[in-house]
């Protein structure tokens, strides 16, 4: 009975094994303290088995080897970028994550609704806060959406932001020059027409002047909504949680705040991240050498990335920014939460309200569904045969409706619908100007 009970013993861990764990154990302690860590501060905090002696031998091989720097020659040790990638490494598929923490956040982002777009950026909103970390959001497009509400708001004397809100909750903005000049009044009138020519209210009494100038706005301004939300070359992504990066002493530095921001400002190299972690299909970290991969410089900055999915098709990914020095295991256990309560409610929210979504193509301008990357624009038909090959060329078809056509001209009734108006199921999205009679 002794042979065998000497023979079932643990193994004591060989030296790098023990140099390894030790190395974590100060990782996890500056986690959580973000002071040095000395030896025997580390041998109190788990590591009782080992002299102190031993531990700071271990120290000055780690240091050697570039995992551990010192700031100061008699004091305790911090890790270095190397340090964190190990650690992560070892526990980017062991989170640790209050089970209380990880309820609240999932309740909270467990709401079907059909304005999916208003659920997206709220829920980067819940997430940054959950999380503590700036957060990027991003989106597929969804289809039978339409224009809800249209808003005026004055700039200036020669320019108006012009607010487009839809069913979905999206917001999109355009800026409007006038030549002459509005007054307060004549704003209201004109966003009293757009009003009526996207719900059907009663047409406010305007004067041939001021109806010919709000047609003009109707049509410039859904013009514009059609080829911004057509041509979805990229995905919509949602930002938040910027102040949250001033809470990190390690973001106290201008210089190092200034390197973290970068990235709001560089959408492309966040792109390619997003894009990596769909590709794989997994939670991912990236820091110190990792980021590479792209131009914007983020040194001190570690990103945390996970897609989500919808219908078991990746729709899009969710991505934390901060600093170094952040709770890993918490943040991954929290990422892998609002990652699946994303695709229960998502899924949930489009298979209730018969919502279909598209990911990005490049260059891909698709009005009607039954005639892909085709614009049916009265009796011209523009495809990507056509001369019109951007933006500027699709704005000379406007031009064409704003002829003065004298008496003949169009009654001023066109309405813009979407396919979500005939309740089609079709999966892209229809939009087209339809003249009143």
């Amino acid at each position: 009975m002794m042979v065998m009970l000497k023979s079932m013993t643990l193994k004591r861990p060989d030296k790098d094994e023990r140099q390894r764990l030790v190395l974590l154990g100060l990782v996890e302690l500056y986690l959580e303290t973000g002071c040095p860590v000395g030896s025997n501060t580390l041998r109190e905090n788990g590591f009782e088995n080992l002299s102190s002696a031993t531990i700071r031998n271990y120290f000055a091989n780690l240091e050697k080897a570039g995992y551990l720097r010192q700031q100061h020659s008699s004091g305790g040790r911090i890790p270095t970028e190397a340090a964190y990638k190990l650690y992560v490494e070892t526990h980017l598929n062991n989170p640790k994550v209050k089970e209380k923490e990880a309820e609240a956040l999932r309740e909270q982002l467990s709401k079907p609704t059909r304005e999916v777009a208003a659920y997206l950026e709220r829920a980067a909103e819940i997430i940054a806060e959950a999380t503590g970390c700036a957060v990027f959001l991003s989106s597929p497009r969804f289809d039978q959406d339409f224009v809800l509400d249209i808003k005026l708001v004055a700039i200036d004397q020669n320019r108006c932001l012009c607010i487009l809100i839809t069913d979905f909750g999206m917001i999109h903005t355009e800026v409007l020059y006038i030549e002459k000049g509005l007054s307060s009044v004549d704003l209201k009138k004109i966003a009293g027409y757009l009003q009526w020519r996207i719900s059907g209210m009663e047409k406010p009494r305007l004067s041939p002047e001021e109806d010919k100038l709000g047609n003009q706005f109707y049509k410039e301004i859904m013009l514009r909504h059609i080829v911004t939300y057509s041509n979805f070359s990229a995905e919509d992504i949602y930002k938040t949680g910027f102040s949250k990066l001033l809470s990190y002493p390690d973001f106290n530095n201008a210089a190092s705040l200034a390197s973290g921001l970068s990235l709001f400002e560089n959408e492309s190299d966040l792109r390619a991240l997003m894009q990596k972690a769909c590709e794989e299909n997994k939670l991912c970290c990236f820091l110190g050498d990792d980021l590479d991969i792209i131009s914007t410089g983020m040194a001190g900055c570690s990103i945390l990335l996970i897609p989500y999915k919808i219908h078991q098709t990746i729709a899009g990914a969710i991505v934390l920014l901060g600093p170094n020095r952040l709770p890993y295991r918490r943040l991954f256990g929290m990422m892998e939460v609002a990652s699946e309560a994303l695709q229960e409610t998502l899924t949930n929210s489009l298979y209730k309200f018969k919502i279909t979504f598209r990911k990005p193509k490049p260059s891909q301008i698709e009005l009607y569904h039954n005639r892909p990357q085709t614009l049916n624009f009265g009796d011209k038909i523009l495809s990507p045969d056509s001369d019109v090959e951007s933006e500027a060329n699709l704005r000379k078809v406007s031009e064409l409706e704003h002829v003065d056509q004298g008496s003949k001209d169009v009654d001023q009734n066109s309405k813009v619908k979407t396919d979500c108006g005939k309740k089609s199921k079709s999966s892209s999205f229809g939009l087209y100007i339809e003249d009143k009679e």
